[in-house]
Parts: C-alpha cells; structure tokens; sequence
C-alpha cells in the first residue's frame, strides 16, 4: 500500500511527520509520488493562523473531489485536527479519521483498520497526551535532524491559539533524548535541532518519570537505549544542553542548533553554556514580536524591549560573531505609529540576520480576538511593508559584509538550480552554494565567501574539515 503526507505549519510538524513517516514505513508502506495515487493521505495541519487553516480545508475540498472517482483514506492530523476535533468531519464528509496532537500514538491502529479495510473513524485526544514523543524524527537520506525535547506553552500570548491545540508545557526525558541523539549519530546525522514550543522552558523533574516516560519514550534496539551515565533528578534548560553537548563530542554530529527560544526565559546560565561549547552554532532564533512596551504588555509576552536589548548585547558579548533572527508581528490591536517607530528603532539596534515579519490576524478563542482597537487591514500591510524594506536593508548590509571570510559549512544537498553546485549552510544559518562532487554531501568543508546571489552566498576553495 501507499502513502503521502501533506505536512504545513511549524518545525514540530516536520519533526512529527518524520516520526509518523517512519511508523508507516516500518509496516510495509510505499511512499508515492504524489496525494493523486496514493492509498493514504494525510495532512499534519497548523492552526496558528487562519490562513493556515483555510489553505487545508481548500486542499480537503480538492481531496473530496478525487474521492469520487477513487477510493483512498483521509486523514487530518495536528493542531488543526487537534483544534476542531469531531466537527471537521462533520464539515469534510470526505475525511476518514481524525487524528490530534495528542493521539499520535493511535496512528498504528489506524493503519491496521486501513490494511483490514475498515470503515473510517474519528481519533479523538484527550486532554493530556498519553504518549507524548516518538522515538525518532529523522527524515530518510538526511544529514540534519530536529529532536524534540518538549511541547506544549504556558505563556498564553494573548495572540497565539498554540497552548489551547498543544496543551500545556511536557519535557522529554533526557534518557529518551540522549538515545535518539545516538540513534541519530549512528545513522549519519552531522546536525541536529532540539525543538519545543518553548524550548528553553525546558524542565525534566526526576519524580515525574513515572507519569512522564511513556514506552514511545524508551528507544530500542542496536545498543542505544543505555541511558547516560549520570541522570539527575531534575534538570533544567542549560543542564540539558551541557548534557547534550558532552554526549556529541562522541559522535560524529558536530553541530547544535535549537527553536524557538523565549526572551524572558532566557538565562545568564544558558549563554554561558552556549559560549563554553562550540557543538552550539552560533545563530540563535530569538522571538521578540515587537519594540513597543505597550504592545508587548497587550501581547502578554512578559518582557520589555529593554530587557530584550540587554540580552541581545549579553548573548553578542558572550559569543563574538553570533546572528540572530527573530519574529515580528506588526498590526496588533491598538498598536499606533509611535509603537511601530519603537519597533523600526528595535531592528535598527539589534540588526537581525533575518526575520520572519506578518501583520496581526484575528484567531478566535484567544484573548486579543475581543480587544478593540483593530487595525485597518490597508494600515497593517502599510507598517509590514516599511518592516520588512528596513529587514531587507539590514540583512543585505549583514551579508556583503561577510564576502571574503571563510567558512565551515555543512553540505546538504545538490543545488536544485545547478545540479554542479552543492549547496550548504554555515552555522550563522547563511545559505551557501559552491561548486563540488556530490560525494561531500553530509560532510563539514570549509569554503570562502566569494559573492551573494540574493541571500545566498556563492562560495569556491573547497576543502574538507580535518576530523569531519
């Protein structure tokens, strides 16, 4: 039988797709070419903004009608899925199951009834996940690799809808981490990316492993489900990645990388960790959303710009040469020109490699969904468009700059407009293109920085890292 997944949204998605991909591949399954033949569909959907949403239900719309001529099975998993339960099938008479975050772990029940031929059913999750990580997320053929290490928010920004569809903040247990990093290590993996919701909320209580550790948590097989030496009973964000960065310096994987980091939880102590081990690179996605004091306080985002302009010097002083990239979110209710001036002002100090810049979309069953003052939809495209001509000036700026210096990057892949070229990243996260032998793919080379083609750089002196 065959498959294809449909996967939108954040970088858990991707991570969670990859574990359910390898579930279905384990049991014999065929990936096809495309959703048009294959037996299974399924879309592992996003619900952070409607747009999201409504680009599902349109592919949903496009899927019920090729289920008139054909018969597959259809399945909507994730936080939409997640968000709207049983209803959606109620809307899309053409899905057969539905499946949220939390009830990832029905995912083989779901394929056995596919394989005997059984009708369709809603998978519903309770309130609490009942297991909550896979086991591995690695995407076939790849050299890099997210490992989640833990889901869920307690923050409850007044605009985001993620702690009501991903529920509340859940660690993985370092032994489960540490034993897929190894498991990752022994398949080829160079890279890898610790993932959460809010990562560096990181907590792991010793007491709780009981409730915590679930079987999904327990990897097997080949030797890497040994624990570490030594597990403390609790740990926290920075213990997890000196842990960590101890376990790579015996494995081929060399660097580290990790999403989405929180301002306000943000610790001296993990800046110090970062800077006393190279396995970390130095780029840090650090989400500030906005300048103004006043928007950050109707966002609930627990931190002022001050407070943000001093870690972003503190993170500079104690790692010489770091980027760092950001989120901005321009047009939330009330917001005026002053707070958008506080804004431009931010950018202008901090001088983020990239960012990722949207205007406010209403979602209901937040907070800000009832707050008044809405901004013009005209006006908001009006401020994203001056924040994102300022981010393109600074980012171009950032780039040139980097012409000339060498490198060490990490070669992903063949470049899809030169099947000559290879194409790479550095660990500032700068996309890097240069001629070689596709042989180097998965291996550290050190290249100069000759010219920019957009963002990208183009490279040449290619040489292979000694010891990589």
């Amino acid at each position: 039988m065959t498959y294809f997944f449909e996967t939108y949204g954040c970088q858990m998605n991707n991570a969670e797709s990859a574990a359910l991909d390898l579930v279905i591949r384990e049991r014999g399954w065929q990936v096809a070419a495309d959703g048009e033949s294959a037996d299974l569909v399924l879309l592992n959907t996003c619900s952070v903004r409607v747009t999201a949403e409504q680009r599902v239900m349109g592919r949903l719309a496009w899927y019920g009608a090729m289920k008139k001529k054909r018969p597959f099975t259809l399945i909507v998993a994730g936080c939409m899925a997640q968000r709207l339960g049983d209803t959606l099938k109620d809307r899309v008479k053409a899905v057969d199951f539905v499946m949220g975050t939390a009830a990832r772990s029905i995912f083989p029940l779901i394929l056995e009834a596919v394989e005997k031929g059984n009708p369709g059913g809603v998978v519903l999750s309770g309130e609490k996940p009942q297991f909550a990580f896979s086991s591995s997320h690695l995407e076939p053929g790849r050299f890099r690799s997210f490992v989640p290490i833990m889901h869920g928010c307690n923050n409850f920004c007044s605009y985001c809808i993620v702690p009501y569809v991903r529920g509340r903040e859940l660690s993985r247990s370092p032994a489960s981490i540490i034993a897929e990093i190894r498991l990752l290590a022994s398949r080829g993996v160079r890279e890898i990316t610790l993932l959460g919701q809010n990562v560096n909320s990181y907590r792991w209580e010793g007491s709780r492993r009981g409730t915590d550790a679930e079987p999904s948590d327990r990897i097997a097989g080949g030797g890497f489900d040994d624990p570490p030496d030594i597990l403390p009973d609790a740990l926290d964000f920075p213990g997890l990645l000196e842990l960590i960065a101890r376990e790579i310096q015996k494995t081929p994987i060399r660097w580290v990388r990790f999403l989405s980091a929180n301002p306000k939880d943000f610790s001296p102590r993990a800046i110090r960790v970062m800077a006393e081990h190279p396995e970390f690179c130095r780029h840090l996605h650090l989400c500030v959303q906005h300048g103004s004091n006043t928007i950050l306080s109707a966002m609930n985002r627990r931190y002022t710009r001050e407070q943000y302009l001093d870690l972003a010097i503190e993170i500079r002083e104690a790692l010489p040469g770091i980027s760092l990239s950001t989120d901005i979110l321009i047009g939330f209710p009330g917001e005026t020109e002053q707070d958008l001036a506080e804004t431009l002002d931010l950018m202008g100090q901090v001088r983020f490699l990239y960012a990722y810049m949207y205007h406010y979309n209403p979602r209901e069953g937040t907070v800000a969904f009832d707050l008044p003052g809405r901004i013009p939809e005209g006006v908001k495209r009006s401020r994203l468009s001056r924040v994102i001509d300022l981010q393109k000036g600074i980012t171009r700026e950032l780039l040139h700059r980097r012409i000339g210096a060498s490198e060490r990057i990490l070669i992903e892949g063949i470049s899809r407009k030169n099947a000559d070229e290879l194409v790479g990243r550095t660990e500032r996260d700068e996309m890097t293109v240069v001629p070689g032998d596709p042989g180097l793919i998965g291996s550290f080379v050190t290249v100069t920085l000759s010219s920019l083609r957009g963002n990208t750089f183009r490279a040449k002196e290619l040489c292979v890292c000694p010891g990589d």
